[in-house]
């Protein structure tokens, strides 16, 4: 399936350190390679406003373009996806807990409300962005327990770390919920289904 989508065409590159996102994009059957940005994310974030002066979405969608024009200017003729996720909510904007006392903190802080994911994902080629997009949903956390954070967090592991809320919606992170508004593969980090139009659409795969 991957040679006849993908022959003769340029490389496709995910730039991207998250399993996550890795894992999405080669469920969709492609070949591709993986190279991180190594931007200063939360230095970028602090110039942006992070604490809530820009929107969110706009953040996002300025952290997945450098990444994905950062790579993509080092990489010739082939495609770069880059993408990059905001947490809002309260009026306040969140990146990826540092800790495990951080995650703690925050999973607490929104048992029982409702919070927002930006999604922003870009696709550049020549170190020029060709397409972006960026999508929102809403997500309202059950009333839980400091018990049962604690006993969360000890399952979870290390994994929570690496999402913007503390949790994957896709395995144990569901037992957080009440109620999800948005589109699965955005609340995971990757929306296949634009992207793969979008790679269609600049000829990067088979239409």
């Amino acid at each position: 399936m991957t040679n006849f989508i993908q022959e003769g065409r340029s490389p496709l590159i995910l730039a991207s350190a998250s399993a996550a996102r890795r894992k999405l994009l080669a469920s969709t059957g492609l070949t591709f390679s993986t190279k991180a940005a190594h931007l200063d994310e939360a230095a970028m974030r602090t110039a942006l406003g992070f604490k809530g002066t820009v929107d969110p979405s706009d953040v996002a969608e300025v952290l997945a373009r450098a990444k994905a024009e950062a790579v993509s200017g080092q990489s010739g003729e082939a495609f770069v996806i880059g993408g990059d996720q905001i947490m809002s909510a309260g009026g306040n904007t969140y990146g990826k807990p540092q800790s495990f006392d951080e995650a703690r903190a925050r999973l607490l802080d929104l048992s029982g409300k409702s919070h927002r994911l930006h999604t922003a994902v870009v696709l550049a080629t020549g170190g020029t962005t060709v397409w972006a997009y960026t999508d929102v949903a809403t997500l309202t956390m059950r009333r839980f327990s400091p018990e049962f954070v604690g006993h969360y967090l000890a399952a979870a592991g290390e994994a929570v770390l690496g999402s913007v809320g503390a949790y994957q919606i896709e395995s144990l992170g569901i037992q957080l919920f009440e109620k999800i508004d948005g589109d699965f593969f955005s609340i995971l980090g990757l929306p296949l289904l634009p992207v793969l139009d979008a790679l269609r659409r600049e000829g990067a795969i088979e239409g």
